[in-house]
């Protein structure tokens, strides 16, 4: 079983990085493509594709009810990222409402095949041990692994009980052309001194080409032995963010020397600077998860959505990384 014409597949969360790259990769099926798009969202990554857009919040429960109508397919992507200026409530009603929206309005289509549900590794948190699997505990550290934790328990409960078809995936850290939540990794190699907080923690993370994610999500819509499965989606193997800086840094070129410095104060100042801009809407300029990001250890076991489908990779860490440094210098971002 494949997408292809005929099929009825609707997408939230399409105009952002994930969301225009799953959505080129649906319409190049012949499937028919619809989107949930709010008015101020930016449309250049999908404005020359053949999609039916339903303009309205993703939370709203009548859009999702005529956005679903007759679909086969729902790829529930859109998220609410941190940024300043979101209320709390927001995070709850883009994760765990819009969850529960889209999931009983696809249960009204005859035909519904699958609902995939994109959820978020940082729902583990910090890995005490690495590698962790699907089964690790879940240990979220804001208000957004929060609500993303709300959201996945709800819907994997409602899948079992109202008999949903449902499969679950996990990204580890999206990258990829296009990318500017690492691009930060990506300009720090290119300065003489890298500076890499923390002494003891090994700074592992696990990344996933946005190629790679996009075709795991498509295949995971169509396999059978996906079906009411939940699955880690990252690279075979994790890496180091002095490996990373290292990785790309060979190939712009370009040789930093690494400075390892002491964590703490850095949290004490992301802290302070929270405080202070958090009740006037300013984004800090530096805040605790960013200084967190080099402090946790995020290596997972990803065998089981090769077991279950023989998932072959398109890109390891090092050509993935390759091929991001060379789109960021092309397109002069780097």
């Amino acid at each position: 079983m494949s997408i292809g014409r005929g099929d009825i597949v609707l997408v939230t969360g399409a105009t952002g990085f994930t969301g225009k790259h799953l959505v080129r990769a649906l319409c190049a099926t012949g499937a028919t493509v619809r989107a949930i798009v709010r008015k101020s969202s930016q449309r250049d990554g999908i404005k020359d594709l053949p999609v039916e857009i339903f303009q309205g919040d993703v939370f709203d429960a009548d859009t999702a009810v005529r956005a679903a109508e007759g679909a086969h397919y729902v790829f529930h992507v859109a998220a609410a990222y941190r940024e300043a200026r979101i209320s709390d409530d927001v995070y709850w009603k883009v994760h765990v409402q819009s969850t529960q929206h889209l999931a009983r309005a696809a249960m009204r289509n005859p035909g519904f095949k699958r609902f995939v549900h994109v959820s978020t590794i940082g729902v583990h948190g910090h890995i005490e041990n690495p590698p962790a699997n699907e089964d690790c505990r879940f240990a979220p550290g804001d208000l957004y692994q929060d609500t993303k934790v709300e959201a996945e328990l709800w819907i994997r409960d409602f899948a079992q009980t109202e008999g949903l078809p449902l499969t679950v995936v996990r990204p580890a850290a999206i990258y990829g052309p296009g990318d500017r939540r690492l691009l930060k990794v990506f300009k720090m190699a290119t300065k003489p001194v890298v500076p890499i907080l923390g002494y003891g923690c090994k700074g592992l993370y696990h990344l996933i080409h946005v190629t790679d994610l996009v075709r795991f999500m498509i295949l995971s819509a169509t396999h059978e032995r996906t079906l009411g499965e939940v699955y880690i989606c990252g690279a075979r193997d994790p890496i180091s963010i002095e490996q990373m800086i290292r990785v790309i840094a060979g190939n712009l070129q370009t040789a930093p020397k690494i400075l390892r410095l002491p964590v703490t104060p850095f949290f004490i100042a992301g802290d302070l600077c929270e405080w202070i801009c958090k009740p006037l809407g300013i984004e800090p300029p530096i805040y605790r998860r960013r200084v967190a990001f080099f402090t946790k250890d995020r290596a997972f076991d990803t065998s089981k959505l090769r077991q279950h489908t023989g998932y072959e990779y398109l890109h390891t860490n090092e050509s993935g990384l390759a091929d991001t440094a060379n789109w960021y210098v092309k397109e002069g971002w780097l």
